[in-house]
């Protein structure tokens, strides 16, 4: 499961040189051995040894608590329930306390984090502005894959992916969707080397004012549902109303509901693997300690 703060760190790796080359581990990703011996000592010692900066406020295991926990305390506007902060206190947690990586800690958006994955670019004349909307919740390869076949539509594509407020998605997805609340989501479209710009907190209904505004040449929805919106009318019946609308398949067959009920299905051992890890990293700091106290 991918997720900005993934992102982020392969972002500050491509900025240190020209080509980068990612190698995805098993499900040990500890960068220390137990008694201490760090795995990266050789090339270190090589000097050809950089490290990215962490990005705070996002881990896997608090995006598995969430779907687990069935709370919508994570959503913006909301307040944070005493079950929400009882999970980002326990999830995961080992007998002897928490480690610093494995451990969940609060998410705080910042313009900088904006400006750090946004595109920056500007629509230039002769480009086809074409723009999606949705949840993008739990950016996935199924989104990936929708927003390239869209980015092949035309020439000199620009698209704009207009993001629906956690109210909004939690409206027409229901239970305690989405996982990611809106600042979150943000960060994950916007790391897609297929989007230009991103609408935060986009209305539901494609509006003559929205495609007025962005000078939208085309609309794209994927192959899933669509849902009425309050008043029972088609959201997109402006842009299909011009002709502008488009079906795109993105060839996948992977939803934000599949992987839910992977993690739900998966449970226990999602619970025992997040507390193995985290032994074994409280395991590591101890070592690491003890080595500092030698020398």
């Amino acid at each position: 499961m991918v997720h900005y703060g993934h992102s982020n760190q392969l972002r500050q790796a491509r900025a240190m040189g020209d080509y980068l080359i990612v190698g995805v581990h098993t499900d040990d990703d500890i960068t220390l051995t137990v008694d201490g011996k760090d795995t990266y000592e050789e090339v270190k010692t090589a000097g050809r040894y950089r490290e990215c900066k962490r990005t705070q406020g996002v881990s896997t295991t608090d995006l598995v608590g969430r779907m687990l926990l069935m709370t919508k305390a994570h959503h913006s506007n909301i307040d944070e329930d005493l079950d929400y902060r009882k999970h980002t206190d326990n999830f995961g947690k080992g007998p002897k306390g928490h480690s610093p990586w494995t451990g969940v800690s609060q998410f705080l958006q910042t313009s900088q984090k904006i400006i750090q994955f946004a595109s920056g670019k500007e629509p230039q004349p002769g480009d086809t502005i074409i723009y999606v909307a949705g949840a993008f919740d739990l950016f996935h390869i199924g989104h990936v894959d929708f927003l390239e076949k869209v980015h092949q539509l035309a020439e000199k594509p620009y698209v704009i992916a207009g993001l629906h407020f956690d109210q909004e998605v939690n409206r027409y997805k229901g239970k305690n969707y989405p996982i990611m609340n809106i600042h979150e989501r943000t960060l994950s479209v916007l790391a897609c080397r297929y989007v230009s710009e991103v609408v935060i907190g986009a209305p539901y209904a494609v509006t003559a004012d929205l495609l007025d505004h962005f000078r939208v040449t085309l609309v794209c929805h994927g192959m899933t549902e669509v849902v009425p919106d309050k008043d029972g009318s088609d959201p997109y019946e402006e842009p299909k109303r011009r002709g502008i609308f488009q079906l795109v398949d993105s060839g996948s067959n992977l939803t934000t509901d599949l992987i839910v009920q992977r993690i739900i299905k998966n449970r226990l051992e999602f619970e025992a693997r997040n507390q193995k890890k985290e032994a074994k990293e409280l395991a590591v700091l101890e070592a690491m300690k003890r080595l500092d106290e030698k020398r």
